[in-house]
């Protein structure tokens, strides 16, 4: 894979297809050794029928869009099998989801015994991030190149600068050497043996399921923790309980203050 690098994807840049995933979000993740519809239960998604290709895929999302409420946070996602290094991968591909489908829970078992590969864009801002998990462990995550976190965040150092990345903080050096979203299709290709191209996310047929939105966690109560500008503190846990209580008429929380 030591040839591949950020000008094999410059299609990405005159994708019709490819430019409404960066407009509305997307997450694009590669498996290894996990079956499709393994990946949908994992995700929680409900079964949602097969569709033939990314327009199609798009669609299905549009649809959604259409019928569920403006701030729902469920999406359609799509798998299917892909060869790649050391057998078989499955791609799955989330578009208009605002490139937040992918929870790291997920992909901490996803890749349990085996390699996750994600990137994904937001849309929008836009936000942009790369992710590498392998064995459950996340090695190397970035949304700037510049900044790696994980738990060995300077592992891909040398394929970064391989596909193109500059590893400077200079900014101007940055977007003058590189696309770094080609960049990004370039490594997970290092990582996975997968090459990604538009005929291929065009081409495929694709197993979908409906993930739903996750409920909000419910709150147990807020702390205050505040310093005036004479360094003196006022810090106050106030539990959902007394919020309640507090929030009746004539009543009013009652809380000790700790320094």
């Amino acid at each position: 894979m030591a040839s591949v690098t950020a000008h094999d994807y410059a299609w990405i840049r005159s994708s019709p297809l490819f430019a409404y995933a960066l407009e509305s979000g997307y997450t694009l993740t590669l498996l290894r050794g996990v079956a499709p519809r393994e990946v949908l239960q994992v995700m929680g998604a409900q079964p949602h029928g097969v569709c033939a290709g990314m327009a199609a895929l798009i669609k299905c999302q549009d649809d959604l869009g259409d019928s569920a409420d403006y701030l729902d946070g469920s999406f359609i996602a799509g798998a299917f099998t892909v060869p790649g290094e050391d057998g078989g991968w499955t791609l799955v591909l989330h578009v208009a989801d605002g490139g937040m489908g992918m929870q790291s829970r997920f992909l901490e078992a996803l890749s349990d015994g085996g390699r996750a590969v994600v990137h994904s864009s937001n849309g929008g801002k836009p936000l942009h991030f790369f992710h590498w998990y392998e064995d459950g462990d996340l090695r190397t995550t970035f949304e700037r190149p510049t900044a790696r976190d994980g738990s060995t965040p300077d592992a891909l150092n040398s394929m970064m600068v391989d596909v193109g990345f500059a590893l400077s903080h200079d900014e101007s050096e940055l977007s003058e050497r590189v696309d770094t979203k080609a960049a990004a299709f370039a490594l997970a290709e290092h990582l996975t043996g997968v090459r990604v191209t538009e005929e291929l996310l065009q081409g495929a047929e694709y197993q979908l399921g409906f993930v739903p939105e996750e409920p909000a966690d419910e709150w147990t109560g807020i702390v205050i923790d505040i310093t005036d500008a004479h360094g003196k503190r006022l810090y106050r846990e106030i539990t959902r309980d007394e919020v309640e209580v507090a929030s009746k008429p004539g009543q009013r929380i009652k809380a000790a203050d700790r320094d």
